[in-house]
């Protein structure tokens, strides 16, 4: 298992906000916070800062552009909004040159434009520097690369699903109503969707790559 230096909160810039309580709560549980775009506001309005900025501000709000035009409340990575990467590119660029191996908490990434929504997952698959996670207030979820697994406790009753988002992933999941045991997933196929958790259950992808919902209400 590889060693996690640090855990990392990444606030997008989703127009789907997640919850002032969510996000004083993620931040109180990570050892850094980055702030994408917009993501400031939503760090802003939780009474929230960021120990760094990363984004070409075409979208923060004019208070938020002060803060980052002054570059004094917090480190600031502005990029000309014509470039090449996303800004969450940039961000997760950014974790890797500050803290190699860092854990990746990822929220307000979810909702809005569908292209843009295809995108954050990709990107979050292609980090594979150490586990990556998905927290709105909704749902958790995590990406499973070759040989991870997440070990899921106290959900007894509550919505699970699983999507391979790689070709040739094959997946064991226990604990749950509907049971696999290394069973091909295809890829974005509906093999996972809507399982229950039934007792403490375990995830495990043994090939390819997979992200893994565990929504936070029961049936």
């Amino acid at each position: 298992m590889r060693p996690v230096a640090c855990k990392v909160l990444v606030v997008c810039g989703s127009p789907v906000v997640a919850s002032a309580d969510l996000l004083r709560r993620l931040a109180g549980e990570c050892d850094h916070v980055i702030a994408v775009d917009s993501g400031l506001d939503a760090l802003l309005d939780a009474g929230l800062s960021c120990d760094v900025y990363v984004g070409d501000a075409d979208t923060v709000s004019d208070a938020g552009r002060v803060l980052v035009d002054a570059a004094e409340a917090f480190e600031v990575e502005r990029h000309d909004p014509y470039k090449d990467y996303t800004d969450l590119a940039l961000a997760l660029d950014s974790v890797r040159r500050r803290w190699p191996g860092a854990e990746v908490v990822t929220t307000c990434a979810t909702g809005g434009r569908p292209d843009m929504a295809l995108s954050v997952l990709g990107l979050l698959a292609g980090y594979e520097d150490a586990p990556v996670w998905i927290a709105e207030d909704k749902v958790v979820a995590r990406i499973l690369h070759t040989g991870e697994s997440w070990t899921i406790e106290g959900a007894e009753g509550k919505t699970f699903s699983i999507i391979a988002i790689a070709p040739n992933t094959e997946v064991s999941e226990h604990g749950l109503e509907w049971e696999l045991d290394h069973s091909p997933l295809g890829l974005l196929a509906d093999t996972g969707i809507s399982n229950v958790v039934r007792r403490t259950a375990k995830i495990q992808v043994h090939t390819g790559t997979a992200i893994a919902y565990l929504y936070q209400l029961a049936q």
